[in-house]
This record gives C-alpha cells, sequence and structure tokens, in this order.
C-alpha cells in the first residue's frame, strides 16, 4: 500500500495532498489575522501565518506512523516547493532563490521549535512571545498577540480531535479565527 499511495506512484496521492495543502493554505489566509489582528498584509506576513498552519499540522500528525507520516512529509515538501515558487514570482532570480530558501527553512524551523516547546509546556506566556517575535518582529508590542496564542491552542485541540483516517484521506479541519471586541 505505501508503494501504491506514495513510492513510485506517487500521483495517484496527489489529490489528497492537494486537498491537504490548500485546506492549510486557507486557514492560513483568513482575513480576520490580516484585517483584525495585525498581521502583516506582506509576503513574510503571509509566509508567517503559513508556516504557523503547516506547524499546526506537523504537530497534528507527529507520532503518527505509516501513511500519516508519509503525508506530512509531502505536505513539508510541497509547503517548501511554493515557497520557492513565490520567492521567484516575487522577482527573485536562480542566484538567490537559494540563499533566500536556506534562510526561510531555518526561520520555519527555528519557529516551530519554539511553538512546539511553549504547547508542549502549556505555557501560554511562552507562545504569545513567541508568535509576537516571529509574526510582528518589528512592533514593540502586539496587543493582538494574545489572541493568536489563543487561536493557535484551539487549533490544537481541534486538530487533536480529529481522527488520524479522515486526515489521511484529505480532510483537515481548523479553526475560524474570530473579531474579538
Amino acid at each position: 500500500m505505501f508503494q501504491r499511495l506514495f513510492g513510485r506512484e506517487r500521483h495517484a496521492n496527489r489529490a489528497i495532498t492537494d486537498a491537504l495543502y490548500a485546506q492549510i493554505v486557507a486557514a492560513a489566509r483568513q482575513t480576520v489575522f490580516y484585517s483584525h489582528w495585525n498581521v502583516p498584509d506582506t509576503p513574510l506576513g503571509r509566509f508567517e501565518m503559513l508556516s504557523l498552519h503547516m506547524f499546526l499540522f506537523q504537530h497534528r500528525l507527529r507520532g503518527e506512523d505509516g501513511v500519516a507520516q508519509e503525508i506530512a512529509q509531502v505536505l513539508i515538501d510541497e509547503f517548501f516547493l511554493d515557497v520557492d515558487h513565490s520567492l521567484r514570482e516575487l522577482g527573485i532570480g536562480d542566484v538567490g532563490v537559494p540563499k533566500r530558501m536556506k534562510k526561510l527553512a531555518k526561520m520555519f524551523y527555528g519557529r516551530t521549535a519554539a511553538y512546539d516547546d511553549a504547547l508542549e509546556r502549556d505555557d501560554r506566556d511562552g507562545l504569545t512571545g513567541a508568535l509576537a517575535r516571529n509574526v510582528r518582529p518589528d512592533a514593540g508590542t502586539w496587543p493582538e498577540a494574545p489572541q493568536l496564542a489563543d487561536y493557535v491552542a484551539d487549533a490544537c485541540r481541534q486538530l487533536a480531535a480529529q481522527p488520524s483516517e479522515s486526515i489521511v484521506a484529505g480532510t483537515v479541519a481548523f479553526p475560524l479565527a474570530k473579531e474579538v471586541d
């Protein structure tokens, strides 16, 4: 089954990975993040939100084996291909892309380590601080950071409640980010 789904006939599973990646991207592009929570609506701000949602997906599948682990790897590969494509669309040439990809990969893995550490310790202040440092490094204070930290905690709980079988079948559901008055 492995070989059929992810080996020689990897394209047979393309619909599932495309559907999952589209759901991750849709969650990262929720308007509330940019319109009410002051996430910068810039290429870097969108990278931060996509990285965060990719982390949440990977965090959910950590410890799984078999097809779930294969899907997690395929989606990380897809994420970095998408980032590479986005850099090229921004006009960065062939010479500059590898250098920027290395920097963005380092940023991604550094962020995931910080988010994972805060979640594992159930440290909401640590998570809020990590999000503020990464998403709004330009802001002295970011009042909406606790809202994003609450969203991340809710997303972890919601993703944990989803059966692995539905995820590997192509369905993952993130919570809706809500405006807070």
